[in-house]
């Protein structure tokens, strides 16, 4: 399953990137990931969720981040919950593969598996095969 947080720049999408996962770690009976770019979120995030930064693996298009997601799903049944900050700053600004990313990670993190994206543009610019997974 799918979430997208959208806005433009400054309108408060980490900080509710940071509530939900504070939300989930605390309600999973699983494993939480939060993906980000550098370390911006390690002093908000409690240490029980799994922090990535993807510069250290080397994600730089949508392919490659629908790989690293399914990876993680496939190599850790009890992820619940993963979070992504920032796709646009990690993958690029091409709309049409964001949609066609998310349809991707859609098939193979079920019901069982959230997957939460923060993306920097305002609802209006973003492509119908992306407005679907806005909650």
């Amino acid at each position: 399953m799918i979430k997208l947080i959208a806005g433009k720049k400054g309108t408060g999408k980490t900080k509710l990137l940071i509530d939900a996962i504070h939300n989930a770690e605390q309600a999973s009976k699983g494993n939480v990931v939060a993906v980000q770019v550098g370390s911006s979120l390690n002093i908000d995030i409690y240490h029980k969720v799994r922090l990535v930064n993807i510069e250290d693996y080397k994600v730089t298009n949508y392919d490659e981040m629908a790989g690293f997601i399914a990876g993680i799903l496939a190599s850790d049944y009890d992820c619940t919950d993963i979070f992504v900050d920032g796709i646009l700053k990690i993958c690029g600004r091409d709309l049409e593969k964001v949609g066609a990313m998310f349809d991707k990670i859609a098939a193979v993190s079920g019901e069982n598996t959230r997957v939460t994206f923060t993306i920097s543009a305002e609802v209006a610019d973003l492509t119908e095969n992306i407005k679907k997974y806005l909650k």
